[in-house]
């Protein structure tokens, strides 16, 4: 199988998923067994965490029919919300008509923060500091030989004053880590030499999780027959307009996105915290907090979406290399670098966030929630496990 458009994969049995997920993605019987099982042993989360006594599953979940930049992908979500995952398997089938959706990363540059106190001349510290710019990236690099063998390591410094304080932005390439680790090393390291070439003291030596030089772009046309006519079109422009100005509008909006990135990251054991608060301090960056999508209608009338969004995302490194489970859904996506895990983000982030707003001017969000919240009552009656599970609030998929 190498198409995720699999109708009615809803109405599956989870094992009868399982089996398509497998054949799809090729992973091993050991690998099947992972994520049937779905469970974190006490000895592994041991390692992950201090104090364990247990875990606390949730469910996993898969979206199907997404074809990003010409490629097909199933993609993991671990959610306890109930139409997430149904909606952005919906929003995906629709945007194939058009030929899916594009996402572009950019280069994976994080920033780590070395903020100095009390410099009494910031101009001359500036100066200073940028004069030995080669010496600093240099003691960097020192840090980390294999980030730099494989063409990463840090690559330039970036000067702020922030009244009394003066921050150095240090630019780190990441390459396919999410790279924290590595920031914060070198931020520490570099410290004291900033100290003296400044003046000052370093009183925060610490990545940024606004991360505006590691950025994913996607877009995708929804076609106005596949919404029900342009009249949903023009709709959806408009309550996307809404949330340009009104902030209490952009916060449920951009909850709308972070329900499929979230439920991503998470489900490959990424931060899913340090993504969040990458988006929302994105989203509020300029005069005021604003959504990180945007829809509009073309000339034919179908309905543009577009979104740009921080995702410092990695597929080595962390819980990535730990968790049995996130290291199964990364082989099920079939990537080969971080960026391609970041391209996957935004497309899932902006067909969520579509479905959502389809929703909301058309049927409502609710009827899709309380659906499944019948079905489920009533799979309770009867005895059966299926229900929400095999229900679907876009109806096919």
């Amino acid at each position: 199988m190498t198409s995720s458009r699999i109708p009615g994969f809803y109405k599956l049995s989870p094992k009868e998923r399982l089996d398509i997920i497998a054949e799809f993605s090729g992973i091993s019987e050991e690998e099947r067994r992972f994520l049937e099982k779905s469970y974190l042993t006490t000895e592994q989360a041991d390692k992950m965490v201090e104090n364990v006594v247990g875990s606390f599953p949730i469910p996993l979940g898969f979206a199907a029919n997404f074809l990003i930049n010409g490629k097909d992908y199933i993609i993991p979500m671990a959610t306890e919300e109930p139409s997430v995952i149904a909606a952005a398997s919906n929003a995906a089938k629709i945007s194939r008509v058009r030929g899916g959706i594009k996402s572009e990363a950019t280069t994976p540059v994080m920033i780590g923060q070395i903020h100095l106190s009390g410099v009494s001349n910031q101009d001359e510290a500036e100066e200073k500091i940028l004069s030995e710019k080669d010496n600093i990236i240099e003691t960097c690099n020192s840090c980390d030989s294999t980030l730099v063998s494989l063409g990463g390591g840090a690559k330039g410094l970036e000067i702020r004053k922030l009244g009394k304080t003066m921050v150095v932005h240090l630019l780190v390439d990441c390459r396919d880590a999410m790279g924290a680790n590595a920031v914060n090393t070198m931020a520490e390291r570099i410290a004291p030499l900033l100290e003296e070439l400044s003046g000052g003291k370093a009183v925060l030596r610490i990545l940024s999780n606004l991360a505006v030089h590691r950025l994913v772009k996607s877009s995708a046309v929804f076609d106005k027959e596949e919404l029900g006519g342009e009249e949903i079109v023009d709709a959806i422009v408009d309550v996307s307009e809404i949330a340009k100005t009104d902030i209490y509008r952009a916060s449920t909006h951009n909850k709308g996105v972070m329900n499929g990135i979230s439920a991503l990251v998470l489900a490959t054991g990424n931060d899913t915290r340090a993504v969040e608060a990458g988006v929302h301090s994105y989203a509020g960056k300029g005069e005021s907090y604003i959504p990180v999508t945007s829809f509009s209608k073309n000339s034919e009338g179908d309905l543009v979406g577009e979104l740009e969004v921080p995702m410092a995302v990695g597929i080595v490194g962390g819980a990535t290399k730990i968790h049995p489970v996130a290291k199964t859904n990364l082989k099920v996506l079939g990537i080969s670098s971080a960026a391609e895990l970041a391209e996957i983000a935004g497309a899932v982030g902006l067909c969520q966030n579509f479905a959502a707003l389809k929703a909301l001017t058309s049927e409502g969000i609710q009827k899709g929630h309380m659906k499944l919240h019948a079905r489920k009552i009533e799979s309770e009656k009867m005895g059966t496990s299926s229900g929400l599970n095999n229900s679907d609030p876009n109806e096919k998929l």
